[in-house]
């Protein structure tokens, strides 16, 4: 399994899970590529560089998003696993 990329910023910045989930939200929302640049427009609220990147960075090892340069993509599609099993039911 790939690690988490290691960042060495002279001062760690810790997303909370509400700027984490906000982000996500966000890039759900876009169709095809972007850049981290215009992520940064389409946020709601402004998300200092190196914690987006610690998000970035996380999201890519979760496998949500795909990363390429500067170019982002969201890629996870969740599917239960309930919804698979055609003779479970669900009440």
């Amino acid at each position: 399994m790939p690690l988490l990329k290691q960042r060495d910023y002279t001062v760690q910045r810790s997303p909370t899970l509400n700027t984490v989930l906000m982000v996500e939200e966000t890039l759900q929302t876009i169709d095809g590529v972007t850049t981290i640049a215009a992520l940064k427009k389409e946020l709601p609220k402004q998300v200092m560089h190196q914690t987006l990147v610690i998000i970035l960075d996380y999201l890519a090892f979760s496998g949500k998003i795909t990363m390429h340069d500067n170019e982002l993509l969201w890629t996870w599609k969740p599917e239960s696993v309930l919804q698979k099993k055609s003779t479970t039911r669900v009440r």
